[in-house]
């Protein structure tokens, strides 16, 4: 084996089970990530095998372990680490370490044990392994005659937290130097509350995402106009508006976003992208009262979430932080109601679909898999009255995927062992992803000084990658430059 070696433990065949081996010498080894697979990905079923939350590669090499977010897919096989064996570090950001031992308790409650005791026991030993990093900051991993190895996460942009992960390795003997970066989940320009990425100044080898490598997103106020005008259509119905949205990330997105359209409603501001409506004037008058309109947030865990994201506010952007100057409360505004006991939330459900009221409802999870979603959707999908909006990514075999290609046909969704006919609306809006597009992907290595002569393409679909992968052939052939661009599979 030659040095520096990438091993990849998952996102190789899919989007989900991030996480990626690097070799630095014979006897040192870094984990980048270590998540569930999830959806179709995991369809061994929990049994062991190359998609199984069990662990089933060596860890005698493994030092440490570099968590670039805390979603599930990219930490959520932490706990099957530590079973395995695990005694190193974990290292993340500053904010990334508030939030981690948040995700894992609920992992933890979810996949092995709800005792308290075994919980608490559990969270203690995650918050005694946990090293936060400020971003830009080198951290000294290995120092010895034969190899030295450092770490720094750069914002990444993508939810709260995250980071891209640069080594950089020096083998003494030799003289020789490494520079390699993993750009775990990068975020989408203009995201709300978050400073987009800026690229490294270099990297020999780079290991980039490719969710979105085959596609752009609409840029922020065309995504937010679709967002205002489909909620006030889909209310139109006289019903609800389910969101399935992930806890962290795309709920406080979403939050922030619906308290900046009705911020303008309240103080009568031109709605967005009146101009664009002037020649329909059937559109231009919009019975949907936002100032009343109940935002309704039914997710203890994302309640936490927004509370910890308010909590980390030096980390937003400027736009974010100036809107907080002036008053306002971006993710903690009057109409947002938080539902957190299990009665509450079946209250909730019972009432909305009896009474048909307008509202908009935000509950996880986001592909429609588990959480409370589930029991609106059951209760409201097969209701013409009501809609549903997809504001993210639907992995392949998820409910969610089966309700967007689906729904709009008039077909049926199986959820937990009942089938459920779609009577429902249903939209969806790409641009709201948390993943970078094409642009934003070509646009993180091209911005290099010096860029990778060694590329390699994970996390995404195969038709993602591979556009990704000729996007970039196209523009190193156009300068000049050799690259070795490589697509691993497990």
């Amino acid at each position: 084996m030659f040095f520096p070696d990438i091993t990849h433990h998952g996102a190789v065949n899919g989007v989900t089970g991030s996480c990626h081996q690097l070799h630095a010498d014979a006897t040192n080894s870094y984990l980048i990530d270590c998540g569930l697979f999830q959806g179709a990905e995991a369809s061994n079923g929990g049994r062991a095998g190359p998609n199984s939350p069990e662990i089933d590669f060596p860890l005698d090499t493994v030092r440490a372990l570099i968590a670039t977010h805390v979603h599930i897919d990219h930490v959520g096989r932490i706990p099957y680490l530590l079973a395995a064996g695990f005694k190193g570090p974990i290292l993340c950001s500053e904010p990334s370490a508030k939030l981690l031992p948040i995700v894992l308790e609920d992992a933890f409650k979810l996949g092995i044990s709800r005792d308290q005791k075994r919980v608490e026991r559990y969270i203690e030993l995650i918050e005694q392994r946990i090293i936060a990093l400020p971003y830009n900051t080198w951290f000294t991993l290995h120092e010895s005659a034969a190899l030295v190895c450092r770490v720094r996460l750069q914002r990444a942009g993508h939810i709260l937290g995250s980071a891209y992960v640069e080594f950089d390795l020096e083998y003494p003997v030799t003289g020789e130097k490494k520079r390699v970066v993993f750009s775990g989940d990068l975020g989408a320009r203009h995201a709300p509350l978050l400073p987009a990425p800026k690229p490294p100044s270099r990297a020999d080898i780079l290991v980039i995402e490719s969710t979105y490598g085959d596609r752009l997103h609409e840029d922020r106020r065309t995504r937010r106009l679709r967002l205002e005008r489909l909620i006030e259509q889909a209310l139109q119905d006289n019903g609800t508006v389910l969101i399935p949205a992930f806890s962290i990330g795309r709920t406080q997105d979403l939050l922030y976003e619906l308290e900046a359209i009705i911020h303008s409603k309240t103080h009568s501001l031109p709605p967005v992208g009146a101009s664009l409506l002037a020649n329909n004037p059937d559109e231009t008058t919009n019975p949907t009262n936002w100032p009343r309109l109940p935002i309704i947030l039914d997710s203890p865990l994302a309640s936490r979430f927004t509370a910890a994201y308010r909590e980390l506010q030096p980390f937003w952007n400027q736009e974010a932080l100036k809107r907080v100057q002036s008053g306002r409360r971006p993710l903690g505004f009057e109409q947002l109601i938080k539902v957190d006991s299990h009665n509450e939330h079946l209250r909730m459900v019972e009432h909305l679909a009896r009474t048909a009221r307008p509202a908009i409802v935000i509950a996880g999870n986001g592909m429609c898999s588990s959480g409370r979603i589930v029991n609106y959707l059951k209760a409201m999908l097969g209701d013409l009255r009501h809609n549903v909006l997809f504001v993210g990514y639907q992995a392949a075999g998820t409910p969610g995927q089966a309700i967007q290609t689906y729904g709009p046909k008039g077909g049926y969704v199986d959820i937990e062992g009942e089938r459920l006919d779609i009577r429902a609306g249903i939209a969806s809006i790409g641009g709201y992803s948390a993943h970078a597009d094409q642009e934003g992907l070509v646009r993180f290595v091209t911005g290099m000084r010096r860029r990778p002569s060694q590329i390699r393409i994970v996390h995404g679909e195969q038709n993602a990658k591979q556009a990704l992968g000729n996007e970039l052939i196209r523009l190193f052939e156009k300068t000049g430059e050799a690259v070795d661009i490589t697509i691993p599979r497990c």
